[in-house]
């Protein structure tokens, strides 16, 4: 086998396909050990914000105010993972097959 710009394109975009393969598996097992074993590993306790009357006055928030808050926090966070997981899929959508067509060319230049 001789160098040739073609197969250091191959090798190249081979290599990047199997690279993005890998982070976006990287990023399911890491979403996946979230979900499912560090249930608390993306859990963020903002603090309690407080509020203030128009006389600059300030009050604590009622339970049910708390009780919207952590709605929305618990909302975010799906929305994260949500995105995450979208990202990560999308990078095995592309890297596989880019990954796979590269390598077969390979092979059949070999």
């Amino acid at each position: 086998m001789k160098f040739s710009i073609r197969l250091l394109y191959l090798y190249l975009f081979s290599f990047i396909g199997l690279i993005i393969a890998v982070i976006g598996t990287i990023q399911l097992v890491d979403l996946g050990m979230k979900v499912y074993i560090f249930k608390n590993a993306d859990r963020y306790d903002y603090p309690i914000a407080t509020k203030f009357t128009p006389a600059g006055v300030e009050t604590t928030l009622t339970d049910e105010e708390k009780d919207d808050m952590k709605k929305q926090q618990d909302t975010e966070s799906n929305r994260q993972r949500q995105r995450q997981a979208s990202t990560a899929i999308a990078m095995l959508i592309v890297g596989i097959p880019l990954y796979k067509y590269h390598w077969r060319l390979i092979q059949a230049a070999s």
